[in-house]
C-alpha cells in the first residue's frame, strides 16, 4: 500500500463503506471496493497495534511497572 496516514486510510475506508451501503455498484465494483476496504482495515489495525505497543513502552509508573492501557 502506498504510504498513507492512518487518518487518510480511515477516510478512504469510510468512503468505501458509504459506497457499499448505497448499493448502487455493480457486482465487480462491489468486490473491488470490498477488497480495498479489507486492505485498509488491515493497515489501520496494524497501525493501531504499533501505536499501542509504543504507548505501552512510554507509559510507566515511577516503580518501573508498565501501566495497562485499555
Amino acid at each position: 500500500m502506498a504510504t498513507k496516514t492512518f487518518e487518510q486510510a480511515m477516510e478512504e475506508l469510510e468512503n468505501i463503506v458509504d459506497a457499499l451501503e448505497k448499493g448502487d455498484l455493480t457486482l465487480e465494483q462491489t468486490i473491488k471496493k470490498f477488497e480495498r476496504g479489507m486492505e485498509l482495515s488491515k493497515f489501520c489495525s496494524e497501525k493501531l497495534t504499533e501505536v499501542e505497543l509504543k504507548l505501552k513502552k512510554l507509559v510507566k509508573t515511577e516503580n518501573g511497572f508498565q501501566l495497562e492501557i485499555m
